[in-house]
């Protein structure tokens, strides 16, 4: 008994608090609506392209690495709080280590080994990710504005006459793409404003569409200001950038619609900058672009800012 006469242990209180830690913890791991085969992704959503898996592995990497380290600085947090407390050595000030270089050298070692094996992997799959060796199947040229987007189509569309290398409109793109567009691709284009909806979901923004497996590579470019494109299952995002050409290829290999955004905060009507991509058949999506030509969007519409000189003096450095 305390001395006040109480059976009340002080530790019960503390008892009482980790108690309620665990219940909250426990609530906020399972009020996210996830179900067990969503935890293996660890918050990414399912992936749709053939490229995508290679990121969530990443991703999944990345957390196992940084899990084991957490799992070791707590237990040494731990073991040291139990087996060094003051109450168990009744001693007032603990005997003291200085100057162990075995355990400086290891707690210098360890961190530079887990970064050079993060950076690895990371430079390994980013390479791979902006690879553009494969001659694409489609070409996009996406084409950020405030506060909106642009879809041209580099396709050779029936009934619809130009030519992509040398269209005017399309003068931002360098030549290194231009060089692998279709011959005589008349193309047609698609553009959206913040209020545009897609008619199956009703999501806000223009959509996108794409042929399920094939090899569609995305041509970014801006009118104005720094955009980024971001497909959200495609888990691959990329800058927009104004004078600056930047590229990266995907193979979706899932039909549906799906959300896409601005990622880079370019201006008061950033959270408005959204599309949709409707991944289809190729069959659907040559429909499509014959639906556009009916329409009379044809040709393409203005890509961006052209490169500056210095940009171009770069990527010819790098040729």
């Amino acid at each position: 008994m305390s001395p006040n006469g109480s059976d009340r242990s002080p530790r019960r209180p503390m008892r009482r608090k980790l108690l309620q830690a665990l219940t909250a913890g426990l609530v906020l791991a399972t009020a996210t609506g996830c179900t067990y085969k969503d935890f293996p992704r660890l918050g990414m959503p399912t992936p749709t392209t053939e490229e995508a898996p290679r990121i969530l592995s990443l991703w999944q990497g990345s957390w196992a690495a940084a899990l084991a380290v957490g799992v070791l600085v707590w237990g040494l947090i731990l073991w040291s709080a139990m087996f060094h407390r003051r109450s168990r050595t009744k001693v007032e000030v603990p005997p003291q280590t200085r100057y162990n270089m075995p355990i400086e050298a290891l707690y210098t070692v360890v961190p530079i080994i887990i970064i050079s094996v993060l950076f690895y992997f990371t430079a390994r799959d980013e390479t791979k990710l902006l690879s553009l060796d494969k001659k694409p199947d489609v070409t996009v040229n996406v084409v950020g504005f405030q506060w909106s987007w642009g879809f041209n189509y580099v396709e050779n569309v029936p009934g619809v006459s130009g030519n992509a290398k040398t269209d005017p409109n399309l003068n931002a793109i360098p030549d290194r793409f231009k060089n692998q567009f279709p011959a005589n691709a008349g193309g047609v284009y698609d553009v959206g404003t913040p209020g545009t909806r897609n008619p199956q979901t009703g999501n806000p923004g223009p959509t996108l569409w794409l042929p399920k497996g094939k090899t569609v590579r995305f041509i970014l470019t801006s009118r104005d200001v720094i955009h980024s494109f971001w497909v959200v299952p495609f888990l691959m995002k990329q800058d927009v950038i104004p004078g600056h050409t930047n590229a990266f290829q995907v193979t979706p290999n899932h039909e549906g619609t799906f959300l896409g955004k601005c990622a880079e905060l370019c201006g008061v009507d950033h959270s408005r900058m959204l599309f949709n991509v409707k991944v289809v058949s190729p069959a659907a999506y040559q429909k499509h672009l014959q639906d556009l030509a009916k329409k009379g969007q044809t040709g393409y519409v203005p890509a961006g800012i052209a490169q500056t000189s210095h940009e171009k003096n770069r990527e010819t450095n790098n040729l």
